[in-house]
């Protein structure tokens, strides 16, 4: 078994960790707005309606 190196001190956070909490970020959102798409497609056709 090879020795770890202990990584007690935080080190900043890199450009890949930066884009996996932007991919992250983004897949949240477009959930967030495909499920509420048409909830927001029915409001704005009611008030287009009235």
């Amino acid at each position: 078994m090879a020795d770890q190196v202990p990584q007690n001190e935080r080190r900043p956070l890199g450009l890949v960790e930066y884009a996996l909490i932007i991919a992250l970020v983004a897949v949240v959102a477009i959930g967030i707005i495909i499920v509420l798409l048409p909830a927001i497609s029915s409001i704005i056709t009611a008030l287009h309606g009235s």
